[in-house]
């Protein structure tokens, strides 16, 4: 079916404006005057005044869980937690899915559960560790999209971390087939060396885990990347002292970016009472000073984008009835809710739409190479979000998607309300609880997108 969606605002490009987006066979064909007459027989879609119409977001930085830790999170619940948040595609991590992805064998048995699952369209990160050289270009060649390694323990017995010598030996051996490697930057004989955490103190946690961890593994990722030429991406950087080490990299020509993540850029240890475990992530949740400054470097770009780091587990694991952060599981799941908490603290610093969706959707995309995704444009495929940016919400954990309902945003008043996601120019129907009868999102590969 031809469709014409009608919107008095709306991203395009780099700039806000009125248009109608001309929809057929699920491609955007056509960008137009709001007023245009639509196509004979076309079915046209009038957004509310107080609607917006985004490009769908692309998270890079999904930890479904499925196969093997499907408690936690599975493919159907996590899609449908993306679409309720106007995303229509995720990339998911190689790690706390049994078997972890870093093999071809793994990612086979990956997509054979996600198949006919899936709400929106996912695509598969593979791992870079210990003994897997051979594995990797078989791996990019299956269509990963790049290989995620630890320079510190990862939590997971069975995802173990490179040292520096054999992060720069994955690192030559990506770079000769042209991949990605994204790494979790945090220096592990730094976090060897610092008292464990123990009991319910937040500060002992943070303490744990101090800025220097990720300053040195920063540097050392830019130091493998000059070495060897292999383009390299910072995940989830929550230290604002290492951004002077990404853009001097940047300045170099070292193909180095950087990402960050909704909680850094919303909450702050000051705010962390002790024994509140749904605040525990690594890297740590630091100062507002810092969270301010990372706020910075977004704006001055060198920080390049912002994925969500889901990370969901089982309630029991937070460790709610000790509080204890060492025994306690790190990870925070805002998938669902990425957009409207980005957009409730850019709209405070003077930041527009514009910026946000630059930074959760056209970025993202370009990280992974999906050129087809990530703007409203011609050719693109028609995946989108209507968004009311100043309407608002409160959080309440069991209205959310995704498979357990632990959230540090709990009863927090959020801007921004997604009401309506739409992929390959059909809108998604999620209902809280229900499994959708027929998902239609889709497998990706590198090599062959929709």
């Amino acid at each position: 079916m031809t469709t014409m969606i009608r919107a008095r605002r709306a991203v395009v490009g780099d700039e806000e404006r009125s248009c109608a987006v001309h929809v057929r066979d699920g491609r955007i064909v056509a960008i137009e005057e709001y007023d245009d007459a639509a196509p004979a027989g076309a079915r046209e879609i009038v957004l509310a005044d107080d609607e917006m119409l985004l490009p769908g977001l692309v998270d890079t930085h999904v930890h479904v869980n499925e196969p093997g830790r499907t408690e936690w999170e599975g493919f159907a619940t996590a899609t449908r937690a993306a679409a309720a948040g106007g995303v229509t595609t995720i990339v998911d991590m190689p790690l706390n899915s049994i078997p972890s992805t870093v093999d071809v064998e793994a990612l086979e048995v990956k997509q054979k559960v996600a198949a006919e699952q899936v709400t929106v369209d996912v695509g598969f990160w593979g791992g870079a560790v210990p003994g897997n050289l051979a594995e990797l270009e078989p791996l990019w060649d299956a269509g990963v999209y790049g290989f995620k390694c630890f320079l510190a323990y990862s939590g997971l017995d069975e995802y173990p971390p490179l040292d520096r010598e054999q992060m720069v030996e994955a690192m030559r051996v990506i770079a000769g087939f042209g991949g990605l490697l994204i790494v979790h930057a945090e220096d592990g004989p730094t976090l060897d060396a610092q008292d464990p955490p123990a009991g319910p103190r937040y500060d002992d946690f943070l303490y744990s885990r101090p800025p220097v961890a990720e300053s040195r593994a920063v540097a050392q990722v830019i130091d493998g990347a000059r070495q060897t030429g292999c383009r390299v991406h910072i995940l989830h950087l929550s230290d604002a002292g290492s951004l002077p080490l990404v853009a001097a990299a940047k300045a170099e020509g070292l193909p180095v970016t950087a990402e960050t993540c909704p909680h850094y850029l919303s909450l702050f240890s000051e705010e962390i009472l002790d024994g509140s475990t749904h605040f525990k992530c690594c890297p740590p949740i630091r100062e507002a000073r810092n969270r301010e400054a990372l706020w910075r470097g977004l704006a001055d770009g060198t920080l390049d984008c912002i994925v969500s780091d889901h990370s969901p587990c089982l309630p029991e694991l937070k460790k709610f009835v000790t509080g204890d952060f060492g025994e306690a599981w790190g990870g925070i799941s805002s998938l669902q809710l990425g957009l409207p908490i980005v957009w409730s603290e850019a709209r405070k610093r003077g930041h527009t739409l514009v910026d946000v969706v630059r930074w959760m959707a056209g970025r993202t995309a370009d990280l992974v190479g999906l050129a087809d995704r990530g703007a409203i444009a011609v050719g693109n495929s028609a995946d989108l979000c209507v968004f009311a940016p100043d309407d608002a919400f409160v959080v309440f954990p069991e209205r959310l998607h995704h498979r357990n309902a632990v959230t540090p945003y709990a009863e927090r008043a959020l801007a921004g309300v997604v009401r309506q996601t739409w992929l390959a120019g059909e809108p998604l129907t999620v209902t809280l609880g229900a499994t959708d009868p027929a998902p239609r999102g889709a497998l990706l590969s590198r090599k062959e997108n929709r």
